[in-house]
């Protein structure tokens, strides 16, 4: 049973379609990544999946009660208006000491409670988000380009938190890539949008999926990193096989290289 699901939908601007017959299920505890270019739909997914834009055609679907985490992609605070860590943690619902304590553990920011929001770095500003996210104990993480602006050492150290939280609390994540090189290989899934789903599987299978070179301007040589662990290669994974999507409809926009991040 999964725990959200989009069916078919397609949404609409005015009159431009971004989104056209888009399907994806997101299980228990399974990690998956959307990467496509700019313009491609990605956040306008993920809002959909949030309930924040309506569907023009198809539904989302969301099990009962379900609770839902979210990382925004920015977040841009007041420098005029001093807030600390443990005060943000507390917006708009107030948590207990003890709860703010233990999520700034769980995302490697012990201590940090005091600290004025605008003195973090980038990569710590993205924590401080992730514990609030996982104050609501959420089912599934919704990550919007969680690591843009963080330098290649930052996005590696994020990915093996999310691989840590997922771990120990089985939440599902959803997570939305700006570097499309470069895919957390405990992903379970990549899925590759461009207004469409053009292709989805494992990271190794979707690496070398035509698709995927064609969607990213890639030619022969091009790959697709993965960050592991150093013990990953102990665990055969089986790989699976690559799902193509074929698709007639054409976007309003060229396939452009996207050099974010």
């Amino acid at each position: 049973m999964s725990l959200i699901a989009a069916d078919h939908i397609c949404v609409r601007y005015d009159a431009n379609e971004v989104l056209h017959d888009v399907s994806l299920e997101i299980a228990a505890g399974e990690i998956v990544t959307i990467l496509g270019p700019n313009g491609s739909g990605k956040s306008t997914l993920l809002r959909a999946l949030l309930g924040i834009v309506p569907v023009a055609e198809g539904q989302i679907r969301r099990q009962a009660g379900l609770r839902i985490g979210y990382v925004p992609q920015k977040l841009t605070i007041d420098r005029t208006m001093p807030i600390s860590v443990r005060r943000f943690l507390s917006l708009p619902n107030r948590v207990t000491d003890v709860a703010a304590a233990a999520a700034l553990d769980r995302v490697g920011m012990t201590g940090h409670g005091h600290v004025q929001m605008t003195a973090l770095s980038g990569g710590q500003l993205q924590r401080v988000l992730l514990a609030r996210a996982l104050l609501g104990n959420p089912q599934v993480l919704m990550l919007d380009e969680p690591t843009q602006g963080l330098d290649q050492q930052g996005e590696a150290a994020f990915y093996r938190l999310i691989e840590e939280v997922r771990s120990a609390t089985g939440a599902a994540v959803l997570m939305i890539s700006h570097d499309l090189h470069v895919v957390m290989a405990a992903s379970d899934r990549v899925i590759c949008l461009n207004g469409h789903i053009c292709c989805e599987g494992t990271p190794r299978v979707v690496s070398n999926a035509p698709e995927y070179r064609a969607l990213f301007g890639l030619g022969t040589q091009g790959a697709l990193a993965l960050y592991r662990h150093e013990h990953d290669h102990e665990h055969p994974v089986d790989e699976g096989h690559v799902h193509h999507h074929d698709h007639h409809h054409h976007q309003g926009h060229d396939h452009e290289h996207d050099h974010a991040g």
